[in-house]
Formats: C-alpha cells, structure tokens, sequence
C-alpha cells in the first residue's frame, strides 16, 4: 500500500466521521480490520490490501488528528473559501482540505506542496473539476498566505506510488 492510498483510506474515514456519533477512536477500531478490508476490498479496489503497521499508524494519526483539529481546520477553511459558506462546500471536499490542512499544519515530514498535490488527486476521484479548482485554490491561499514569514519545508519530491 502506498501513501497516497493510505492518505485516501484515511479521507474515506474523515469523511465517515461526519455521519457518526462515535469517536474517531471507535471508528477507526471499526474501519480498520481485516474483515472490513476483505469486504470493502470486493468494490473498492483501494481496499484489497490491508495496512502494514507503519501505514495504520499513519492513518491512525491523521484522522485522530483531523478530528482532535477539526473546528480550527473548519476555520482555516471557511476563511479562505472567499464567496462560499462553510454549508456549501461538499462533505467530501470538506474532508480532503481537513486532510491537507492537518498534514501541512501538524506533519512536517510531509511537504506543503506534496499535502496539497495528493488533496487535488483524491478530489479528482470524488468530485467534479468545479470543486477540484476551488479546493486546489483554497489550499494554495492557505499555504501562502500562513507561512508567508516561516521558510517552507524542503521540497521532497516522492515517487507517486511512494511506499510506507
């Protein structure tokens, strides 16, 4: 499995999140699991291999991390989203921009431009090239505009399907 499938298990999860009542914790402890792999891996082909611990640990943290964030990562996103309500922007868009913020804000390893190139692909899968555009331009403002005065991570050009 790659990152960017692991990135993507990780939106799916997010995006579920908003429907749930439960903790990120329990729906990661639900999603996560060879049996639920095994059956979404009969239509989705992102899911026919299961995470190596290394993966899981990273899609552990990210959706603990987008949901322990989510109210300012709404913030960020309502602010630079000039002309649309928060109310608007599709459940699924909402989702991949939370990812992206997270991992520019919280996972240095991860470069800005690599958290947002990865955004733009899983919206691409999900949405239509209207809001492909809108999400691209808002994560681009967000990074300009809030590391403006720090220098940027150093650019690391992964292999697309770039192992865990």
């Amino acid at each position: 499995m790659t990152r960017s499938s692991a990135r993507e298990i990780a939106v799916h999860i997010i995006f579920a999140l908003g429907f749930d009542n439960r903790s990120a914790q329990e729906v990661l402890d639900a999603e996560l699991t060879r049996e639920r792999f095994q059956e979404l891996g009969e239509e989705l082909p992102l899911y026919e291999q299961f995470p190596n611990e290394k993966q899981e640990r990273y899609i552990r943290d990210l959706v603990q991390g987008v949901f322990a964030h989510g109210p300012e990562l709404d913030d960020y996103i309502s602010h630079y989203s000039v002309g649309w309500s928060f109310a608007r922007i599709p459940r699924m868009a909402a989702a991949v921009m939370r990812t992206a913020m997270y991992e520019v804000l919280y996972m240095p390893d991860i470069p800005n431009a690599a958290a947002i190139n990865e955004a733009v692909e899983i919206a691409k899968k999900y949405e239509p090239a209207e809001v492909v555009s809108f999400l691209n331009g808002i994560l681009g403002t967000f990074v300009r505009a809030e590391f403006e005065d720090t220098p940027p991570k150093p650019e690391k050009k992964p292999a697309p399907e770039e192992e865990l």
